[in-house]
C-alpha cells in the first residue's frame, strides 16, 4: 500500500474509534480523575501518566511535520505554532500544576489507550500539514476559514487555561478535595475547560480545512463530551446545592 492509502485508511479508523469511543463513554466513565477506581489493571503515577501519554502529541508531531516537503512554509509554520502552544503546555507544563493526591494512580491501560491516540493523531495532522494535504499559500492567512477558525482555537485556548487556573485555585497546597468552582463560564456550565478544548479542535478543523482536523475535532467531542456529562452528574450527587441552572459543557444547550 502506498503512504496515501495507508494514511486513508487511519484516518478512517480514527472517525470509527469515535464513534466506539462516545459509545462506550456514554455508559462507563473513564477510570481517572475523580473517577478513578479500582478493577482496571496496574495503575501508574497520575502524572507522571500524563506526561507518558500525552508526550507523542508534541514531540512526534514535530518530528512527522519536520519531514514533509513544506515544513518551513510559513502559513504550515504558523500552524505548528498554535498546535505547540497547545500541547507543550498540556504534557509539561500542566502535570506540574496537578493538585491532586500524590499517591493518586492511572490506570495503565488508559494511559496506553491515549498513548495511542496521540500518537495517531499527531501523524494524521502533521502529515497532511506539510506533505500529503494540498498546502498551504500565503492567501490562506486571509481566508475567512483560517481567520474563523484561529479566532475559535484562540478563545477556546484561553477558556481551557482560565477554567483549569479556577478549578487550581479552589485548592490551597496540600488539599486534594472537591469543591463547587463558581464565576465566569462556570455559572453556566460544569466544565468550561472542556468546552474550551472542544472550541479549539473545531477552531483547528477550520483552519486547516483538513480532514484529519475534522477527525479529531469528531474524536474530541466523542471522548469530551460524555466525560463532562459524568463530571455535571458527579457535581450534582456529590453537592446537594450544586447549581441547577447550570448545564454540562454547552451553555444553554447540554
Amino acid at each position: 500500500m502506498s503512504e496515501p492509502e495507508i494514511y486513508h485508511a487511519l484516518l478512517m479508523t480514527m472517525f470509527a474509534v469515535a464513534g466506539v469511543v462516545f459509545a462506550v463513554l456514554g455508559l462507563v466513565s473513564a477510570p481517572y480523575g475523580r473517577h478513578a477506581r479500582g478493577g482496571w489493571g496496574p495503575g501508574i503515577s497520575e502524572r507522571l501518566g500524563w506526561v507518558l501519554m500525552e508526550a507523542p502529541a508534541p514531540l512526534l508531531f514535530a518530528w512527522v511535520y519536520l519531514q514533509g516537503s513544506r515544513a518551513l512554509e510559513p502559513v504550515p509554520l504558523l500552524m505548528l505554532a498554535l498546535w505547540q502552544a497547545h500541547y507543550v503546555h498540556r504534557t509539561f507544563v500542566y502535570p506540574l500544576t496537578m493538585r491532586s493526591r500524590p499517591d493518586r494512580r492511572m490506570p495503565v491501560l488508559v494511559m496506553l489507550m491515549a498513548l495511542c491516540f496521540n500518537g495517531l493523531n499527531a501523524y494524521l495532522n502533521a502529515r497532511w500539514l506539510t506533505e500529503l494535504g494540498p498546502g498551504y499559500g500565503l492567501a490562506w492567512l486571509l481566508s475567512f476559514r483560517f481567520l474563523y477558525g484561529t479566532m475559535l482555537f484562540c478563545t477556546g485556548f484561553v477558556i481551557n487555561r482560565w477554567a483549569d487556573a479556577k478549578l487550581r485555585s479552589l485548592r490551597k497546597p496540600g488539599e486534594s478535595g472537591y469543591s463547587i468552582p463558581t464565576g465566569g463560564l462556570y455559572e453556566e456550565i460544569s466544565c468550561p475547560n472542556y468546552f474550551g478544548e472542544l472550541l479549539q479542535w473545531v477552531g483547528w478543523s477550520i483552519l486547516t480545512w483538513s480532514p484529519a482536523g475534522l477527525a479529531f475535532a469528531a474524536f474530541t467531542a466523542a471522548n469530551l463530551v460524555p466525560r463532562a456529562v459524568s463530571h455535571h452528574r458527579w457535581y450534582q450527587r456529590t453537592f446537594p446545592d450544586y447549581p441547577r441552572r447550570r448545564k454540562a459543557v454547552l451553555p444553554f444547550v447540554l
